[in-house]
Order: structure tokens, then C-alpha cells, then sequence
């Protein structure tokens, strides 16, 4: 296979074929990740402004789509050029935990690679189209406020069912000694929220039924409590929150709206982390930057992601360089998909000369969001070499 072409024909693959590509991937990173020195102490020190020599770089947030067009060659990039962070998912995002004994059961590779829907755990529909990346809520499980005592008490997932955590364990088996490793819990709150009830209706809520929406806010930040409580048994670095607030060009609600309703559950939940001794790392997509000050305020260590297009990135780095560490920062809307390798690395070198090095190398340098297959692959191999050099 040429590599800078990639495998044109990946989509239309047999399911089990495309299996196992991804399962070879995933071994062959596994092994170069734990063939690579420690980095978990100098992580810790750079995410805390204490950091010296490059920043620390996690470049593996793919879709299932440009790792089956680039396969074995994108393997060796990871191969050359480790991560220095580890990011642990238990489960798909828009699957949830399927306990041993679930029948039918829902295959990931399957539904995210084909036109397909499926109910995951809270009861949400998703849909897929072929050819699309990630898939979207079409039905949601609470249509009506009349439904929520009986979606409490009996729809709820569990969060310490026996199971749940298991791949997660073994990941960190894996990596947890030398790797700054993070637990991502997705759809925190607000994210939930809407897939729960559909977003028109959410932003509706906010207005018309907000006892309602506390309720099941009151129940969400439990859970969240939960999963950060596993998350700290098992020896976890840090908990990777997800909520998108931001649209291209600002908050989705009034900050003073996010302020009332939400800033305070975010606060009980990063102060559990902290307690635990795990550090907040709080990813949300768009312009989130009229709440980053009170994100900080109530504890975060992490913002992610930079996204450029969206946030300015020198604004950020006067206001809040040195009060927090930032994730992300490489365009995946123009940049790698559009731009030349020279100007890849050209804005790679921007990126850490403004987020990272006067703040004590407090960047985790990556993509802004998941790398999709029309990324060129030699602008792929400009990323890798421009976020690893000294």
C-alpha cells in the first residue's frame, strides 16, 4: 500500500477484516508505548507549569476511519513517535458498557462503519450514515418531563456494575507505571442532558422547567461521582471530562445561565478528583472562552481543546497561560486537512512557542479533535515530527 494514498477501499471491507487491521494497530502501538521510557513524572510536571524540554504530545485521537485507511504505516509513525499520554476509554461513547451476558449485542466496528441505529445504555437512539464519522442521537429516551420518575428509577445505568471497568483495568495494567493516564468519562452533563431529551427541548427547559432539569442533573453529577471513584481505583492520572459548550463563535447559553445552573456541579466533581488525587482535564468543543476564567476558579488543570477557527489562541496564552494547561491546538478543519506539511509543522512550532514553553511546557500537544481519513498521511507525518522535536 502506498501510504500517502492510503487504502481507498477501506470502507467497504468485510467487518472481521477490519477487525483485526484495527486490532494489529492497536497491538503494535501497545508495544511501542511500553518499549518507550518512563514519561509519567515529567508529564505530571509539565500539565503543572514545572515542565523543561519539549511538551508532552498525544497524537492518537483517531476515528476508526483514518486508521483503517492508513494502517500499518500509521502504525509506524506511532511506532517512531510514541505518545506521552494515554487516554483510557472503557467503552464507546455512543455504546456505553454491554455486560457479558447482552443479547444481541452491538459491534462497534459494525455500526460505526455502516448505516446503522442502535439503543445504547441511557436508552439514547443513535444513527451512523456510511461514510460519516462518529454518529448523532435521532431518538431520545425522556420525551416528556411526566417520564422522569419512572427513567430514575429504572433506566439509570449503574455505574459500579461488575465489568464495566475491565478493559479499562487492563489498559492500565498496561501503561499505568510509565504513562501519564487519563479515564475519559463522556457526556458528562451537558451532553447527556440533550441526549436524554433532544436539544431543542433542553434549551427550552433551561426556561420552563428547570426543577426538572435539576433532578436529573442531581442524579448525572452522582453518577459522575461514581465513575471518578473508579477511575482513582484504578489508578488513573487524571479524569477527562467531555460537555460542548461552544459553538464556532461562542457559549451556547448565556455564561450567567452556565454559571447558576451548571458551574456548580462542575465543582463537586473536580473537587472529588482532586480529593482523590487525580488532576481535571475538561474538554469542550467551540469558543469557550468566557468561561475558562471560571473553569479555573473552581479547579481545572486542563483545558481541551484549543480549537483554532474557533478560540483565539494568543488571547488565551496572555489571559490564562500559566494558570492552567491547554490540550489540543492543531487545526483538524483546515490545517490538516488542507495545508502543505511545510505549513503543518510552520504552525506546530506556533502552537508551542505561544501555549507551551513560556508556561513551563503546560501543553499537551495534539490534535484540536479526532484526526479523519482526508487527512493527508504526509501531513500526518509532519505532525508527528514537528510535535516531537526538542
Amino acid at each position: 500500500m502506498n501510504p500517502i494514498a492510503g487504502n481507498t477501499e477501506f470502507r467497504s471491507l468485510p467487518v472481521a477484516e477490519m477487525e483485526a487491521q484495527l486490532k494489529r494497530f492497536e497491538d503494535r502501538v501497545n508495544e511501542a508505548q511500553r518499549a518507550n521510557p518512563t514519561t509519567k513524572h515529567w508529564v505530571k510536571e509539565a500539565i503543572h507549569r514545572r515542565g523543561t524540554g519539549r511538551c508532552p504530545v498525544r497524537i492518537k485521537r483517531l476515528s476508526l476511519d483514518v486508521i483503517l485507511r492508513y494502517g500499518d504505516a500509521l502504525a509506524e509513525l506511532f511506532c517512531s513517535y510514541p505518545d506521552d499520554v494515554v487516554a483510557v476509554i472503557p467503552y464507546d461513547i455512543t455504546i456505553g458498557y454491554q455486560p457479558p451476558q447482552k443479547s444481541p449485542r452491538i459491534n462497534p466496528v459494525e455500526v460505526l462503519m455502516q448505516d446503522a441505529e442502535w439503543l445504547d445504555e441511557w436508552g439514547t437512539r443513535w444513527g451512523h450514515a456510511f461514510a460519516g464519522v462518529g454518529a448523532t442521537p435521532v431518538d431520545h429516551p425522556i420525551k416528556e418531563w411526566s417520564m422522569l420518575p419512572d427513567y430514575l428509577r429504572h433506566m439509570v445505568p449503574d455505574p459500579n456494575l461488575p465489568g464495566r471497568m475491565d478493559s479499562a483495568m487492563e489498559a492500565l495494567i498496561m501503561h499505568g507505571e510509565s504513562k501519564y493516564c487519563y479515564g475519559i468519562i463522556h457526556l458528562a452533563l451537558f451532553e447527556r442532558l440533550h441526549s436524554l431529551r433532544g436539544m431543542e427541548n433542553v434549551f427550552t427547559d433551561f426556561c420552563t422547567n428547570e426543577s426538572e432539569i435539576r433532578k436529573l442533573l442531581d442524579v448525572l453529577q452522582g453518577y459522575l461521582i461514581a465513575m471518578v471513584r473508579r477511575w482513582a481505583s484504578l489508578g488513573a492520572d487524571a479524569v477527562f471530562m467531555t460537555d460542548d459548550w461552544g459553538s464556532q463563535t461562542g457559549l451556547m447559553i448565556s455564561p450567567a445561565l452556565w454559571r447558576s445552573l451548571f458551574q456548580p456541579y462542575y465543582k463537586k466533581v473536580f473537587k472529588e478528583i482532586h480529593q482523590l488525587g487525580m488532576d481535571v482535564i475538561f474538554h469542550s468543543c467551540g469558543n469557550v472562552t468566557s468561561i475558562v476564567g471560571d473553569l479555573i476558579d473552581i479547579g481545572l488543570d486542563v483545558l481541551d481543546p484549543v480549537q483554532p477557527g474557533a478560540m483565539d489562541m494568543d488571547y488565551l496564552a496572555r489571559e490564562f497561560g500559566g494558570k492552567l494547561a491547554f490540550s489540543g491546538a492543531v487545526d483538524i478543519q483546515d490545517l490538516l486537512c488542507l495545508g502543505t506539511p511545510q505549513r503543518v509543522k510552520d504552525e506546530v512550532r506556533r502552537i508551542i512557542e505561544t501555549l507551551g514553553k513560556p508556561f513551563g511546557g503546560s501543553l499537551i500537544l495534539g490534535p484540536a479533535n479526532v484526526i479523519t481519513p482526508d487527512t493527508p498521511f504526509e501531513n500526518l507525518v509532519a505532525l508527528f515530527e514537528a510535535a516531537h522535536e526538542a
